[in-house]
């Protein structure tokens, strides 16, 4: 992992957004090269938590219950008369992902890779099926 972390950090202080950062971006690097490729143009976002206003657009009461948003259009629904758009955006929530580590003991790099390729399958519009299939080809 990078930064010399194996995916369960030290115990002191919380792993910082940085750190978030690096999982997620160690998961895209071992993804297979077609996903990789169709990747370049999306924005990877790690936030404390999800605001106010995308919790009410999702019907979510607690920021602590969303550790992921995939903002875009799935690639396979994309045109070429779509201009002037915002790039596709990958968000991370902090806050929840450290919850979720917390209450479940799931290696943090698990839990980071399971939420990142989830975002990346909205992406792709793949299913939960494929989506799971994904995980499985980077896991370590």
């Amino acid at each position: 992992m990078a930064g010399g972390m194996d995916g369960q950090e030290a115990m002191g202080a919380p792993p910082s957004a940085d750190a978030i950062e690096a999982h997620a971006r160690a998961t895209i690097a071992r993804l297979p090269a077609q996903f990789r490729g169709h990747l370049g143009d999306v924005v990877l976002v790690v936030e404390e938590e999800a605001d106010a206003e995308t919790l009410d657009a999702l019907g979510i009461d607690h920021p602590l219950d969303l550790t992921g948003l995939y903002h875009g259009r799935p690639v396979g629904e994309k045109s070429a008369f779509d201009s002037g758009a915002l790039p596709d955006r990958i968000h991370l929530y902090r806050q929840a992902m450290l919850a979720e580590w917390c209450e479940t003991g799931v290696r943090l790099d698990d839990l980071v890779a399971h939420v990142t390729i989830h975002e990346i399958g909205h992406h792709f519009g793949l299913s939960d099926d494929d989506m799971h299939a994904l995980e499985a080809a980077v896991a370590d």
